[in-house]
C-alpha cells in the first residue's frame, strides 16, 4: 500500500502577510490624535505617578522666556505656548533642543528635556518671507484705501454742486454753460485718479462704485447742459418815469 504526502503550499506566504498586517496596525497604533488636531506618538500603559511640570528657558534672538508645561507635552505644546509669547504661529517656529530640531509630535521626555532645560526657538525662513510679502500686501491696500477715499470726499462736494445746478435749472434759472463745463471737467479729473489706483479685493469693489459715481454726474450734467441751452435769459429792463 502506497501512502500519499500532503503538501502545503502558500503557507509562508499568509504568515508573512499577516505579520506585515500586524506592522502596520503596530505603526498606525503608536500615534494618536491630540483635540487640536496635533498627531503625537501614542503612549501605552497607565500610571498613577502625578505628572511633573517642567520649566523650560527658551532663547527666541536676544529674548528669553521661562514657560512651564507638562513634562509628558510635545514639542507641539510648547510651540503653541510661545504663540502666545511672541506672536508666531506654530508652523511659523522651529524648536532646536540639543543642536537638533524636534517634530510637533516628540515629546519631551522622550527626547531627555529636563526641568531647566534650554530650548532655541527660530523662525521659519520661509515664513518670514511670508510674513513680508504680507506686510507689502497690506500696505498696498491701506495705500489704495486712502486714495479711494480722498476721491470720494472729492467727489460729495462735486456732487453738492451738481444737484445746485440741477435744482437752478429745474427752477428755470439759467446756469453759465462755463460752470456746466468746468464742473464735467474736475469730475473727469477724479476719474483719472481712479484708474491710476492699484486696488484688489474690497478696495477694487470700491474704485468700481466711485468710477459709477462719476459717471452719473457726468451723464446728468449732459442732460442739464442740454436744457440749460433751452432757457431763454431773463432780461431786466428798467421803466424811467418823466418828471
Amino acid at each position: 500500500m502506497m501512502k500519499k504526502k500532503l503538501h502545503t503550499y502558500g503557507g509562508s506566504s499568509r504568515t508573512g502577510e499577516t505579520t506585515s498586517s500586524h506592522t502596520r496596525e503596530e505603526e498606525k497604533s503608536e500615534w494618536e490624535m491630540r483635540p487640536g488636531g496635533m498627531l503625537v506618538q501614542k503612549r501605552t500603559g497607565k500610571s498613577d505617578t502625578p505628572v511633573a511640570s517642567l520649566r523650560l528657558r527658551i532663547a527666541y534672538g536676544a529674548l528669553r522666556y521661562d514657560i512651564y508645561v507638562s513634562s509628558m507635552a510635545t514639542f507641539g505644546e510648547v510651540k503653541k505656548v510661545m504663540s502666545d509669547e511672541t506672536g508666531l504661529k506654530v508652523e511659523e517656529q522651529r524648536v532646536l533642543y540639543r543642536g537638533k530640531e524636534r517634530e510637533n509630535g516628540e515629546y519631551l521626555d522622550v527626547c531627555g528635556v529636563k526641568d531647566r532645560s534650554k530650548l532655541v526657538l527660530i523662525q521659519d525662513a520661509s515664513s518670514i518671507e511670508r510674513r513680508f510679502i504680507q506686510m507689502r500686501i497690506n500696505a498696498k491696500i491701506k495705500t489704495a484705501n486712502r486714495a479711494i477715499n480722498n476721491v470720494s470726499l472729492e467727489l460729495d462736494q462735486l456732487t453738492d454742486q451738481v444737484s445746485a445746478i440741477e435744482k437752478s435749472i429745474s427752477n428755470g434759472v439759467k446756469v453759465p454753460e462755463v460752470q456746466i463745463i468746468t464742473l464735467i471737467e474736475m469730475l473727469m479729473r477724479q476719474a483719472i485718479k481712479l484708474d491710476s489706483i492699484s486696488a484688489e479685493g474690497d478696495a477694487a469693489a470700491q474704485k468700481i462704485l466711485q468710477g459709477k459715481r462719476v459717471q452719473k454726474c457726468v451723464e446728468t450734467l449732459d442732460l442739464l447742459k442740454t436744457s440749460n441751452a433751452t432757457i431763454k435769459p431773463v432780461v431786466v429792463t428798467t421803466k424811467w418815469e418823466s418828471f
